[in-house]
């Protein structure tokens, strides 16, 4: 089947997108888009699916139905280069997954030579503006044991940006931070979000979302329930999954 082009210019659109492991159903029929720039969080409780759409959006997972477009590109096309693919979308998880035996700014490079096949001093060059960039060109030389768990995510969030991604996928960056190390990452991703980065970022900082983000989507049931502007999701939500849901954790 040929893929069906989007109708409207977007870094990333979603059309129809069904996941399901082995019988049970996780997304249903998801249609989203990012434009150019855009900030999109997507909140929603426990189980509702955010966390796999982002993993289908790198093709960590295979989605069952539907197409992933990035720009004019179809992810889900049937000999789509997924490398190619996963080279142009930073993804920051929850947990850092940083090589402990490594210095800061050779967790940084590695991808960059490896992958890209730069050499190791324009490598070096680019890690330590990113270093710089989330605060950290002090540690370069450090290894990540020796920095803070906040300080370890804003390096894992610098080894991302150093790929020169067209989008940027934040998983719950920060739900595995203490609470005191929580703000730090937040305003690296604020930053990034004011500086035109183009990004979807699933959180639980409500705050954040009302904040920083141009839109928000909430998530129930594996569905898109409710898309909109920050102040219409918190001030005038329509759908009562989402009143229910600001109710308990605002």
């Amino acid at each position: 089947m040929t893929p069906v082009t989007p109708t409207a210019p977007a870094a990333l659109q979603v059309i129809g997108l069904s996941k399901s492991y082995g019988a049970v159903p996780v997304l249903h029929d998801v249609n989203l888009d990012v434009q150019r720039a855009e900030t999109l969080c997507l909140i929603g409780p426990s189980g509702s699916g955010k966390s796999t759409l982002l993993k289908c959006l790198n093709l960590l997972e295979a989605p069952n139905a539907g197409e992933i477009w990035l720009g004019e590109t179809c992810l889900t096309a049937p000999h789509a280069d997924v490398d190619a693919a996963r080279a142009r979308i930073g993804m920051v998880f929850q947990h850092f997954n940083l090589f402990p035996h490594m210095s800061v700014e050779r967790n940084v490079t590695l991808a960059l030579t490896s992958v890209k096949g730069m050499g190791r001093e324009q490598a070096r060059v680019l890690a330590r503006h990113h270093l710089d960039e989330v605060g950290l060109a002090a540690f370069a030389d450090q290894r990540p044991g020796r920095l803070s768990g906040g300080q370890q995510q804003r390096v894992a969030i610098a080894r991302a940006l150093a790929m020169e991604p067209e989008l940027m996928l934040f998983d719950e960056a920060t739900s595995a931070l203490d609470p005191e190390l929580v703000k730090d990452v937040l305003a690296v991703m604020r930053d990034l979000a004011s500086g035109g980065m183009t990004m979807a970022v699933v959180t639980h900082e409500m705050g954040f979302a009302r904040e920083a983000a141009d839109r928000v989507a909430f998530m129930c049931d594996g569905r898109i329930a409710e898309i909109d502007t920050p102040d219409r999701i918190f001030e005038r939500a329509e759908h009562p999954r989402l009143r229910q849901f600001l109710s308990q954790v605002l």
